[in-house]
């Protein structure tokens, strides 16, 4: 990605000192652990303050996220407790069954003449305070499982029990059998009628008895004194205090009280304030107080850090990229971290204005997306689970009981990987904005997804959050968009999508490459795509030899008939002019091309590659035609022709794709000249053409190893003999009769 330095002045030297010293890369590492550090230090460790009681404060102390006020939301709930009133709960007595006992018996005794007067007098003192308790034991056999409501219930019916006059007793045994049935008949609609409404106290119900009976059709005296007596004892109160349905009352009054939050930002304690015993309560609920521990979170934080980075180190220690020893890629590195940071910093300050789930609209995968294009896929994907880790603690709505905040991390993740996959291998710049897209659309499944597991989201929740989620997609490509040129120009990154532009035939270049010189172009582009498939053989990047390959020969354009792929009917001129002025035309070609790459602004790996791609390789047939000239002169006029003198002036290839090009250049030219080209020829010409350049030390300069050099080889004959392949001949069809 980074193009070498090809100069050797002081100023080239001092940049390539810095660009591979390590004290600059370790400082670069010191710089991502603060950056790191500080991003996610607020949010996970608040500022704290030395305050005592009965003291003034000497500034203003404000929440530093939006965090739960557990005090203020348990002082709320429990005077929505003390406003819930008791809870009594009703029973369905069936007094009749008492009714029925109480006349039963009075049947069964008095009708018996084996028993005097005082036995049944004495019978019915014990049957009636028996034949209650087990009345009320049977009643409440149902609340077996609500024993706190059983035992008020049959703590109230034996505290209100009637108690019934002693004398009334000798008066059960003088009742006639026949005025019974009767009795029973308007003991039964008086009680049902007192019974009807709850009774908390049987009195006020009892009280009302006298009167009922009176008004009946009752006519014996006797018969009415007894039915009152026995309505009064029937009567219970049936409507009991109920602890149970009162605790849950209140609980569930104390649980509608909605959590109260404070506000990030939102002022406790204004300046100068007299701190309180509750005041200050509340500072040391909100950890705003001075603490030790506060050194040990801190500590904490940095080791997570440290984890984080060494992480990053790790992976680019062991990597084969560029960034393993090259301060500026770590620098571009740096920098993407740093506007990826700033993006999900100014979201989190949003957090202001109670729009809870904002988290969900950081821009969180344009690092993904920039490190994707501009450096490696594989970093990219190690970055999405460093930016995950980030988000998760700098976006945390747990009120600062909980460092980390899964559902953030979750969407981050989410949202990386999708940048990483939808942009990887991306050749247009639309290709941004499809991502995008992409992006926005996983987030939101995401998003649903969490919505889905935890069910406490309100309408306007899900609402802001897959707005949030949506519109993060589109704000990602809108700035990568806008910061892919700036890191492209800066650190003179050739990304693909860049190449691509710069392959698109309408470039005024290639247009005046294929309008003045269209042999020239012809010979580019077959040139083109055999240094691309070599390119990929030796894992070299193909797509830059392929455009590289395109604007190699452009200085040809300021000379086009002087070159023999443009001679097209016409007399070659190099026929009529010396050897050496030919060699100075052909020579120039590549500086020429130099010069016109760099008034176009096209970047300097091309450039370099069309200074390089000749290296300092010889022009053997003007330097033979030379020497055959002086051969041709008498001996006292011959001059001394020095080899050198008809070489270009280099440099030599710096890189493997610049070595590749100046390959695939000489093998088509060299193939295309043969009239019909076999594969042992094939053959035995790509490997003559190798040889020759190892051995004349073209490659000393790149790191070209002699295993890519016969890849390279091997690649560029299966190419050639696809171009190159022998056609069928077709037969002359026959003339058609007239």
């Amino acid at each position: 990605m980074f193009a070498k330095v090809s100069g050797k002045s002081k100023w080239t030297l001092k940049l390539n000192g810095w660009q591979n010293s390590i004290v600059i890369r370790s400082l670069f590492y010191f710089i991502l652990v603060l950056l790191f550090f500080f991003t996610v230090r607020d949010s996970v460790i608040p500022p704290t303050y030395n305050i005592e009681v009965n003291t003034r404060s000497e500034t203003s102390i404000t929440v530093p996220k939006k965090m739960e006020d557990g005090i203020a939301t348990e002082k709320a709930r429990a005077e929505a407790k003390t406003q819930v009133q008791d809870v009594y709960t009703t029973l369905s007595i069936r007094e009749e069954d008492l009714i029925e006992s109480v006349y039963d018996k009075l049947e069964q005794i008095n009708g018996d003449e084996q028993f005097s007067s005082s036995e049944k007098v004495e019978i019915y003192l014990n049957f009636f305070p028996t034949e209650y308790l087990s009345f009320v034991e049977k009643t409440t056999d149902s609340l077996t499982n609500r024993p706190e409501l059983k035992a008020e219930a049959e703590k109230k019916m034996t505290e209100q029990q009637y108690r019934i006059p002693e004398e009334i007793y000798f008066k059960f045994p003088r009742v006639d059998l026949t005025a019974l049935s009767d009795m029973e008949q308007v003991t039964k609609e008086i009680v049902n009628r007192l019974t009807n409404d709850p009774l908390l106290d049987a009195t006020n119900a009892r009280a009302k008895v006298a009167e009922l009976v009176n008004a009946s059709e009752l006519t014996s005296n006797t018969a009415r004194e007894l039915v009152q007596e026995i309505s009064r004892y029937v009567i219970v109160p049936n409507r009991f205090y109920d602890d149970q349905a009162t605790r849950e009352a209140k609980e569930a009054a104390g649980n509608a009280v909605a959590t109260i939050y404070v506000e990030q930002g939102e002022e406790i304690v204004a300046e100068n304030e007299l701190i309180t015993q509750e005041l200050y309560n509340k500072l040391e609920y909100f950890g705003l107080l001075d603490a030790e521990n506060n050194y040990w979170s801190e500590l904490g934080l940095l080791l997570v850090v440290l984890l984080l980075v060494s992480g990053i180190y790790m992976f680019n220690r062991q990597s084969d990229l560029n960034i393993r020893s090259q301060n500026p890629a770590l620098l571009m590195l740096l920098l993407i971290y740093g506007i990826n940071i700033i993006g999900m910093k100014i979201v989190y300050l949003g957090q202001n204005l109670d729009y809870p789930y904002i988290g969900f609209l950081a821009p969180v995968a344009v690092s993904s997306m920039l490190i994707t294009i501009l450096l490696n896929s594989r970093l990219a994907i190690v970055s999405v689970l460093i930016f995950s880790v980030l988000s998760s603690m700098l976006y945390s709505m747990e009120g600062g009981q909980a460092v980390f905040d899964f559902r953030f991390g979750y969407v981050t993740l989410v949202v990386g990987l999708v940048a990483v996959f939808t942009i990887n291998r991306a050749s247009q710049r639309s290709a941004i904005l499809k991502a995008g897209m992409m992006i926005s659309l996983f987030s939101i499944f995401a998003v649903v997804s969490l919505i889905l597991l935890d069910q406490t989201y309100t309408t306007r929740e899900m609402i802001m959050a897959l707005s949030f989620s949506f519109a993060s997609g589109l704000l990602t490509a809108v700035l990568v968009i806008g910061l892919l040129p700036f890191f492209e120009v800066s650190f003179g990154i050739l990304s693909p999508l860049r190449l691509v532009e710069l392959s698109n035939p309408n470039h005024p270049l290639l247009r005046k490459l294929l309008t003045e010189t269209p042999g020239t172009y012809h010979h580019s582009v077959m040139v083109g795509n055999l240094a691309e498939a070599a390119a990929e053989a030796i894992g070299a990047n193909g797509l830059l030899c392929r455009v590289g390959s395109f604007y190699h020969d452009i200085g040809k354009t300021k000379r086009p008939s002087y070159f023999i792929e443009n001679q097209v009917n016409m007399e070659n001129p190099h026929n009529h002019i010396e050897p050496s002025l030919s060699k100075s035309i052909i020579v120039a070609h590549a500086r020429d091309g130099v010069d016109m790459l760099e008034e176009y602004k096209i970047p300097k790996q091309i450039s370099d590659i069309a200074e390089q791609h000749h290296g300092t390789t010889l022009l053997g047939f003007f330097y033979h035609k030379a020497m055959k000239q002086q051969e041709e002169l008498p001996e006292e006029e011959r001059e001394e022709i020095l080899e050198s003198d008809y070489r270009y002036p280099g440099p030599k290839a710096q890189t493997k794709e610049a070595a590749i090009v100046g390959i695939s250049d000489c093998v088509e030219a060299a193939v295309r000249s043969l009239r019909n080209p076999t594969i042992e020829h094939i053959d035995s010409m790509v490997d003559k053409i190798i040889k020759s350049r190892l051995e004349d030390g073209q490659f000393n300069e790149c790191d070209l190893t002699l295993r890519e050099l016969d890849m390279v080889g091997r690649s560029l004959k299966e190419s050639l003999l696809g171009i190159f392949h022998s056609r069928i001949e077709y037969p002359e069809l026959p003339k058609k009769p007239s």
